[in-house]
């Protein structure tokens, strides 16, 4: 089973690409991030014709996020993240896919830190910390799949030096990321690949693609009953250099399919 994401920078705007890139690829499960549509506005009838139902959690101009299934249709179990009710900002969303619990997120980017965006994306973190943190106790298997906005360690970016006080590489966002790791979620592809230089992010300015210049801001994280069902991952690097295209990369894992006796 390969679930992808794909922060997708504006989804009518870049809707030929999703649907060359699906094509393409044939994901089984897909979270889609930076919609920048309202719900109204967001195209499940092009995707439902190649071969997607889809649940999503739009906003007029900003964030938005969506699950898409292949073959089967995702069953949703939250459109928000706990712990806010007056948090409007479409940011998560939740459902389960062919016995998998998929979380769907595109975590504030916090930028310029320290003030008033930073302080949003530190309390979101403890927000996604204490959910996480429900759905290890629960033992399900889960996937926190998206746009984390979060730079792990100095080998997932360019440069390192140069992002110290940036709102992706703080060691507040940083230390938070570790939480999850140890409450028991799995990094995926560094899982995979713990000593490759792999990016999902390149800036549009300054020649980032062409210098290869990125970062890795889109993370799997895997519960623990997904841990000894991992294969394989990657990234469709391909994807970043298309025309008009997002400024992330989709980025993928392989997981075995649920046996049953």
């Amino acid at each position: 089973m390969r679930i992808s994401t794909f922060n997708v920078n504006g989804i009518n705007g870049r809707l030929a690409i999703v649907l060359r890139w699906l094509e393409e690829t044939a994901p089984d499960i897909v979270c889609l991030q930076e919609l920048k549509a309202p719900d109204q506005k967001f195209p499940a009838d092009a995707l439902e014709a190649a071969g997607y139902s889809a649940v999503w959690n739009g906003q007029s101009r900003w964030n938005g996020v969506a699950i898409l299934a292949r073959g089967t249709a995702p069953i949703i179990t939250r459109r928000t993240l706990p712990g806010d009710k007056d948090d409007d900002q479409s940011r998560y969303i939740e459902a389960a896919v062919n016995g998998i619990l998929v979380c769907c997120l595109y975590l504030p980017n916090g930028n310029p830190a320290p003030g008033p965006k930073f302080d949003y994306k530190l309390k979101w973190l403890d927000r996604l910390l204490a959910h996480a943190g429900t759905l290890i106790e629960a033992g399900v298997p889960a996937v926190l799949a998206g746009d984390f906005n979060i730079i792990p360690t100095e080998r997932d970016v360019y440069k390192p030096e140069r992002w110290i006080d940036d709102a992706l590489f703080r060691q507040e966002v940083r230390a938070a990321y570790q939480q999850l790791l140890e409450q028991g979620w799995q990094d995926a592809i560094r899982r995979l690949y713990p000593d490759k230089t792999i990016y999902t992010f390149w800036d549009y300015f300054r020649n980032a693609w062409e210098r290869d210049a990125g970062l890795r801001l889109d993370h799997f994280l895997l519960s623990p009953p997904l841990h000894g069902r991992l294969i394989d991952g990657g990234v469709d690097r391909d994807v970043r250099g298309w025309e008009k295209a997002s400024d992330h990369a989709p980025a993928w894992i392989s997981v075995k399919a649920e046996t049953t006796l």
